[in-house]
């Protein structure tokens, strides 16, 4: 019989945040696989929890990945935390549990702290709806593609980053999106938290007087519904009311149905459509 997986989140600062049972978990498994098992040691030492442990990180995840398959094969269960928040979430264990659920291994989440929606839900920016990036790649060409992307983003957006690449992330947030508001926070959940709230300018401002430190959880609004929609009705109104019309009827609509279209793609009324092509 197979063993299973726990994916067990770990505080992302203030260790009072650790829940009853991940500390049950991770006192029971035979294993726990960690990012930095340095860094893990202290939290077990903390919680006098002594067991066995494996590194497993970006770097070695293909060597030190199939070893925790055939442990939990064997029927060893297995702990995986990251140093910080939830694993699974911007790090190697995503192609773990992949692996486990196609060997049919159990797989389950203790939940708990997670950066992200810690940082979320006391930015005071809109929360019912979000977009979650991760780090943005080194790649520079597959960078600008996700940037591009995020100009038109309408939901929240959340962003990791290294303190060594604040100030470029920003520099390229103002470039490709433009000045929009944004909130910074670092060392969440610990003494001196920080939450700033301003515009990315700003931002810039602050980090050209002020070297980062620490991890940085970046919350961006997206951009307002009502100017995309200006967009595009800017983009429609650079060909005729007629042009329009003919667009949907190659697309095999009805000339009902498509002048019905272009005048929400337009913002004006049915009625204005219908007069423009009279008068043609």
């Amino acid at each position: 019989m197979c063993g299973i997986l726990y994916l067990v989140a770990t505080p992302i600062g203030n260790l009072e945040d650790i829940t009853y049972r991940a500390v049950r978990i991770l006192g029971e498994v035979d294993l726990i696989a960690a990012e930095d098992t340095r860094h893990t040691k202290k939290l077990l030492n903390h919680l006098s929890i002594n067991k066995p442990m494996i590194s497993y990180h970006e770097h070695n995840k293909k060597e030190k990945g199939q070893i925790l398959i055939n442990k939990l094969l064997e029927g060893q269960n297995v702990a995986l935390v990251t140093d910080a928040g939830t694993p699974g979430i911007s790090d190697p264990g995503e192609d773990l549990v992949k692996i486990c659920i196609e060997k049919g291994i159990k797989v389950t989440s203790l939940p708990g702290p997670v950066a992200l929606i810690t940082g979320l839900i006391i930015s005071g920016l809109s929360t019912r709806r979000f977009v979650f990036e991760g780090f943005l790649p080194h790649d520079k060409k597959e960078k600008n593609e996700i940037l591009e992307r995020l100009k038109t983003e309408h939901r929240t957006i959340i962003i990791y980053e290294a303190p060594h690449r604040l100030k470029q992330t920003l520099a390229l947030l103002l470039k490709c999106i433009g000045n929009r508001k944004i909130v910074v926070t670092r060392e969440l959940t610990k003494k001196f938290e920080e939450v700033d709230a301003m515009l990315i300018e700003e931002a810039i401002a602050k980090y050209n007087n002020k070297d980062p430190r620490g991890e940085y959880v970046l919350i961006i609004e997206g951009k307002p519904i009502q100017e995309l929609k200006n967009e595009e009705i800017k983009q429609w109104e650079k060909i005729s009311i007629e042009e329009h019309v003919n667009l949907y009827i190659e697309k095999e609509l009805s000339k009902k149905d498509a002048m019905k279209q272009v005048a929400k793609d337009r913002g004006i009324s049915k009625r204005e459509v219908y007069n423009y092509l009279i008068n043609i």
